[in-house]
């Protein structure tokens, strides 16, 4: 199965920044990185001296009850977004949730923790399953959202 892994919408990032709002209408948080921070716009971790931006993000979903606002990373300036194609490299060997979505927006039952071994396999079993959609990487021990991961069309 052929899939597409997406990182937050450019267009999106663009008017947190203008606004200085995240999805809550709360101000954007500017923070200087540690190191490590899963920055959301390129799907990389950040370097330590990164300016960051840390806001609540809405994941894209169909209104339902499963729709959630979480804290993201991106950079505080446009970046040049995420390398093209394919699974993050940097966050291979990091366990990751794949939590499936129908069509209604609800969660599914092919939901799954993958060990980050074979990411590829693990996200194409996911998205086999009968009435999945949609698939949101998160972060197994804050259960941040990651990124969206949908089937090629």
């Amino acid at each position: 199965m052929t899939y597409e892994i997406h990182a937050l919408p450019a267009a999106l990032l663009d008017t947190v920044r203008a606004s200085g709002l995240d999805a809550s209408g709360n101000p954007v948080e500017r923070v200087t990185a540690t190191g490590g921070e899963p920055v959301r716009c390129c799907l990389r971790d950040a370097a330590a001296g990164e300016e960051l931006m840390l806001f609540g993000y809405e994941p894209p979903l169909p209104p339902s009850p499963y729709r959630e606002v979480g804290a993201v990373f991106a950079h505080a300036e446009r970046c040049a977004g995420p390398d093209a194609g394919g699974y993050p490299e940097g966050w291979r060997g990091r366990s990751q949730v794949l939590r499936a979505y129908d069509a209604r927006g609800w969660i599914h039952p092919a939901t799954r923790v993958h060990d980050g071994s074979d990411p590829e396999a693990a996200i194409a079993k996911v998205l086999a399953a009968p009435g999945v959609v949609r698939v949101h990487s998160r972060n197994v021990a804050y259960g941040c959202y990651m990124f969206t991961v949908v089937p090629a069309v």
